[in-house]
């Protein structure tokens, strides 16, 4: 009997010190989700974005954490897919996460809304760029627990336009986009309503269809034009093929893209012809602002961090610490409507302020980046006025 006593009181305690010990431990953590892509086609940028938090993580714990608490990245793989994405998302909410820091895909964010918004916990896309993400286009309303850190398509069409504006001084534009896709369609519209607002012309407007490979007789007809400037707002493969055939039909002029040129293959298959050309992107390798942090991460990695994932993922992970350090508080309600309130917060890549209306970054600036020597090039960071 005594011996079944004794074994009690030993359980007892044993028992109390587990709990006292899961208690504290959980007490003095925050946990911070990342829904991220590790594996499959966008791997290569999620497994940066992932290393990049966990350094930045690493070095805010060791000056002593957020709110005398260490933080803790709880990352899960959504695949870049929908459906992955939400189940990614409930996993995170049931593991009592503060907050999530992407997705960068505006397909999988839009998915994963569904789970957040009920749940009333935020996230902070990386580099989806869907005005849908964070504004429902069947009530026109925002998501109030979806923000995201990287511009928006007409946000992009409007820096092209204003650069191609001011800083090309072109006073005639031609457009070559692609009826196919909304992206390249709805960046040449607002590149027209911003170009044409600064007092340019448009003097031609070419479509295509997607799959298309041959661009001559949209070009001949944009020769005879003689444009300042040629926008093609495609993906990097077609931005290649249209440039390459322009040179080979003698047209002479400078031509400008958006994010989706972003990819090597625009120098693999355009060689020479892309030589000169500009876009908008979210983020450089080249970007003097970011050197210190590229230094680390090489330093840590042994390799580059894979633009624009990391840069945007750090910019949501102090955007996420400024909302709990102003309302002293880990729910994810309130962080929620700090977020909104985020004004001019210093971030990796310059000021960040949320537009309270759409929950996506105010006046952000934008990378400009020149293909120069067969690289990209950093040109300039330029910011709309």
């Amino acid at each position: 009997m005594k011996m079944k006593w004794l074994a009690l009181i030993v359980l007892t305690i044993f028992t109390a010190v587990i709990a006292g010990c899961g208690t504290s431990g959980d007490a003095n953590i925050i946990k911070i989700g990342n829904a991220v892509a590790l594996t499959g086609d966008n791997s290569t940028w999620g497994q940066a974005e992932k290393n990049a938090l966990e350094m930045e993580i690493e070095k805010i714990n060791a000056k002593g954490g957020v709110l005398g608490k260490k933080l803790q990245l709880v990352a899960y793989d959504t695949r870049a897919d929908a459906t992955e994405g939400v189940n990614v998302t409930k996993r995170l909410i049931s593991d009592k996460v503060v907050g999530i820091i992407g997705p960068g895909q505006s397909g999988v964010a839009i998915a994963m809304s569904s789970v957040t918004e009920p749940a009333k916990v935020p996230f902070i896309a990386t580099s989806a760029t869907n005005p849908k993400v964070t504004v429902d286009d069947k009530t026109n309303k925002v998501r109030k627990y979806a923000f995201r850190t990287c511009f928006i398509d007409p946000f992009q069409g409007t820096v092209a336009a204003q650069f191609a504006a001011k800083e090309l001084k072109a006073k005639t534009a031609a457009i070559v986009y692609d009826v196919g896709s909304d992206y390249s369609a709805w960046l040449g519209k607002y590149f027209i309503a911003e170009f044409e607002k600064q007092g340019g012309k448009i003097v031609a407007n070419e479509a295509f269809r997607s799959g298309e490979l041959d661009y001559r007789a949209i070009l001949g007809k944009i020769k005879g034009t003689n444009p300042d400037v040629i926008f093609i707002p495609t993906m990097q493969k077609e931005a290649a093929l249209v440039m390459k055939q322009a040179a080979d039909l003698g047209i002479k002029t400078k031509f400008v893209g958006g994010d989706g040129w972003g990819s090597p293959d625009l120098i693999t298959l355009g060689g020479s012809a892309v030589e000169g050309s500009y876009f908008v992107n979210l983020a450089s390798m080249d970007d003097p602002d970011i050197q210190t942090f590229i230094k680390e991460y090489q330093a840590k990695y042994k390799a580059d961090p894979i633009m624009p994932n990391p840069v945007m993922a750090i910019d949501a992970l102090y955007a996420l610490i400024d909302a709990m350090t102003k309302t002293n508080s880990t729910d994810p309600a309130k962080i929620a409507e700090q977020l909104e309130k985020t004004k001019d917060l210093q971030v990796l890549s310059g000021k960040l302020t949320i537009d309270p209306n759409t929950h996506d970054p105010l006046n952000k600036p934008a990378i400009i980046q020149e293909v120069k020597d067969g690289k990209f090039v950093f040109k300039s960071k330029f910011v709309t006025q």
